[in-house]
C-alpha cells in the first residue's frame, strides 16, 4: 500500500509538471503518459526493493539451516521472526496435515514428516524447532520420540500457557527437556483441597530452600496464608527462596506475610518457640538428608536429621497444638536397602504412633519417587555431563526408577495433606516407571548428540555403568502391601500400613538414641533391622566419623 500511495502522488504531480510544460511550450501530450509513467514508477519501486532484499538475503551469512516442524498459525508466525534474526535459516515446514502438503509459505515449502530423513540430509539440518504450541503433553512426547532417530537437537517454543499469560513470546525458544519426555498430561486439581490447609492459615515449611520444599512455598504463597514461615538450615538456599517470593508477593499483591528463618530441625527448643511465636496452623515437613550414598557414609548424622529431626518438630507441633503436619516421605522408604529408606520409614512410623497419642494434631505423609530435576537426581548431573562431553555414568544398566514433575509433586502434596487424618500414609500415582539408560540415551539425542560405543566409535558421549552403589537398588517401590485404597483425587492413593503403638516405638527410639550417643554402629544396625521396617540392608552400616 506505501508504494501504491507514492506512485500515486508522483504520477499525479509528475502529470502536472507536464501538462504545464506542454501548455507552455504549446506541445502534445497523449493521454497515456499518466498511466505509462505510473506503471513504470510501481515497477521500478517494486524492483528496487525486491533487488535489494535479495542481494541482502545472498550476501550477508546465512544463518544455521533448521525445520520448523508446524505450519499452523505459530509456525507462520515464528517463519518472518527468524529470518529477521538471521540465526536460523528456516528450509522447510514439517506438518502431518495432508491439506497443507506441499503449501508453500513465504517460500518455505510444507513436507510431511516422511520426508524429514531426506530433508535433513539435502539441508544439512542440524536443528529441529518445534511449533506446536497448543499440542497436549503425550503428542508433544511422541513427535519427540519420532525425531529423536534424526540426531538433531530439538528446540520448542513456548506452550498454549505461557503464550497466553504473556511469561514467554513466541520467539522465545528453549532446547526440549527431559519435562517434556516424562511429563504426563495435568489433573485438574481440586480448589478446596488446595487452599483447604493455607487460605488465612499460618504456614511453616522446613526445608523451604530444597527442591521440594521451594516449590511448595511457591505454591502455597498461591493460596494466599496468612503468613508463610520459610526455615531453612542453609543461608543461601534461604535468601534465594525469600527473594523469590517476596517478589511473587509484590507482582501479584498478595501481603502475605513471609518469614525466612534460619535453624535446626533437630533444635526442639528453637522449633517450640517458632510454633508459638508464629501461631502455626499447618507444618509442610520437607528437611531431610536423601542423597542415599552420603547418608550410607554418614549413618548417624542421617539418624540424627531424619529421625530425631521429624520427632522434635512432631512433637513441637503437638505441644502448641498444630492443626495439620504433613511428613514429605519417599518410595525409597519401602522395603529399604539403605540408611536413608530406612530413615525414612521410622519417621514414618513416628508419625503413625503420635497420630493416635492426641485428637488435636493430625498427621499424615505423603510417599513419592524420583522428581524432574530436583537438586541430586539423574537428570541435571546427566545434563551437566552432556555438556562437558561426556561420559554419562549411571550405576546399572537396568536400574529403573520412578519420575515426576517438581510442581506436580508439590501440588498433589498438598492436597493429599488435606485429606490426612490419624497417620495416613498417602501415595502419589508416579505413573510407569522409566528405565534409566533409556533415559541417559534419550537425554543424549536431544542434545543432538550421538552415543559412542564399539557400534559407533567416533559418536559423541559415552555411557559408562559404574555398578550400584551402597544401598542402592536395582528399583523402587511405593507400597510395601497390597492394601492400597483410592482418594477424591485419582493421583492420590492411601495405604494401610503396619504401624506401632507409641510405648513400643519409643523403647526403640531411646535405643537409638543411647547407641548413636555411643557411635555404636552394630548395636544402630540391629535396632534398625529388628524395627518394623522391614530393613534390608546390602552393606554393612558405616560412618566415617567411627
Amino acid at each position: 500500500m506505501g508504494i501504491l500511495k507514492w506512485a500515486i502522488i508522483g504520477s499525479f504531480l509528475s502529470t502536472l509538471i507536464l501538462i504545464a510544460f506542454s501548455l507552455y511550450q504549446q506541445a502534445f501530450l497523449p493521454r497515456t503518459v499518466p498511466i505509462i509513467y505510473f506503471s513504470f514508477l510501481v515497477i521500478l519501486l517494486c524492483g528496487t526493493r525486491f533487488f535489494y532484499r535479495t542481494l541482502r538475503n545472498y550476501t550477508m551469512s546465512r544463518g544455521i539451516p533448521v525445520i520448523i516442524y508446524g505450519a499452523g498459525e505459530s509456525g507462520r508466525q515464528l517463519l518472518p521472526i527468524l529470518r529477521e534474526h538471521r540465526e536460523f535459516e528456516p528450509v522447510a515446514f514439517i506438518d502431518d496435515n495432508s491439506k497443507l502438503k506441499n503449501l508453500s509459505i513465504h517460500g518455505v515449502t510444507v513436507y510431511s514428516p516422511n520426508s524429514i530423513i531426506d530433508l535433513i540430509e539435502k539441508y544439512n539440518v542440524k536443528k529441529i524447532l518445534l511449533s506446536i504450541p497448543s499440542a497436549s503433553i503425550s503428542e508433544r512426547r511422541y513427535i519427540i520420540e519420532k525425531l529423536q532417530p534424526t540426531h538433531c537437537e530439538i528446540l520448542t517454543i513456548p506452550n498454549f500457557n505461557e503464550l497466553v499469560d504473556g511469561s514467554a513470546q513466541i520467539d522465545t525458544l528453549r532446547r526440549v527437556s527431559v519435562d517434556d519426555l516424562l511429563g504426563r498430561e495435568q489433573v485438574s486439581p481440586l480448589p478446596e483441597l488446595l487452599s483447604k490447609n493455607i487460605l488465612n492459615k499460618n504456614v511453616l515449611v522446613s526445608g523451604a530452600g530444597g527442591s521440594i520444599g521451594s516449590e511448595l512455598c511457591r505454591q502455597i504463597i498461591q493460596q494466599k496464608p496468612n503468613s508463610l514461615v520459610l526455615l531453612e538450615l542453609t543461608e543461601y538456599a534461604l535468601y534465594s527462596i525469600e527473594r523469590e517470593l517476596q517478589k511473587i508477593n509484590r507482582d501479584k499483591k498478595l501481603n502475605v506475610n513471609i518469614i525466612p528463618i534460619l535453624g535446626d530441625i533437630k533444635n526442639s527448643e528453637k522449633i517450640d518457640k517458632i510454633l508459638s511465636k508464629f501461631h502455626i496452623n499447618t507444618i509442610y515437613h520437607a528437611a531431610a538428608y536423601k542423597h542415599v550414598p552420603l547418608v550410607e557414609l554418614n549413618t548417624i548424622e542421617g539418624i540424627q536429621n531424619n529421625i530425631f529431626g521429624t520427632l522434635a518438630i512432631a512433637q513441637a507441633a503437638l505441644n502448641q497444638k498444630v492443626d495439620k503436619f504433613v511428613l514429605i516421605s519417599t518410595d525409597k522408604a519401602v522395603r529399604p536397602t539403605n540408611i536413608m529408606g530406612a530413615t525414612k520409614r521410622f519417621a514414618e512410623l513416628i508419625l503413625q504412633a503420635l497420630a493416635r497419642q492426641n485428637k488435636h494434631t493430625q498427621f499424615s505423609m505423603v510417599r513419592f519417587g524420583n522428581v524432574l530435576g530436583s537438586s541430586g537426581s539423574v537428570v541435571p548431573l546427566f545434563e551437566k555431563q552432556i555438556a562437558n562431553g561426556g561420559p554419562i555414568t549411571l550405576t546399572h544398566k537396568d536400574i529403573t526408577r520412578y519420575f515426576m514433575t517438581i510442581p506436580e509433586a508439590a501440588q498433589l502434596v498438598i492436597q493429599a495433606g488435606a485429606m490426612g487424618v490419624n497417620g495416613d500414609v498417602f501415595v502419589l500415582d508416579m505413573g510407569e516407571s522409566v528405565r534409566i539408560y533409556d533415559l541417559a540415551t534419550k537425554m543424549i539425542h536431544l542434545s543432538g548428540l550421538t552415543i559412542k560405543n564399539e557400534n559407533n566409535l567416533h559418536g559423541d558421549i559415552e555411557i559408562k555403568v559404574t555398578g550400584l552403589r551402597p544401598g542402592e537398588k536395582l528399583y523402587e517401590e511405593l507400597l510395601i502391601g497390597n492394601n492400597v485404597s483410592g482418594t477424591n483425587h485419582p493421583r492420590i492413593m492411601t495405604a494401610n500400613e503396619i504401624y506401632l503403638e507409641w510405648s513400643e516405638l519409643n523403647k526403640l527410639i531411646q535405643e537409638l538414641k543411647s547407641a548413636c550417643y555411643e557411635r555404636n554402629l552394630d548395636t544402630i544396625r540391629e535396632i534398625l533391622i529388628s524395627a518394623p521396617l522391614e530393613f534390608h540392608p546390602k552393606d554393612d552400616i558405616c560412618d566415617l566419623l567411627k
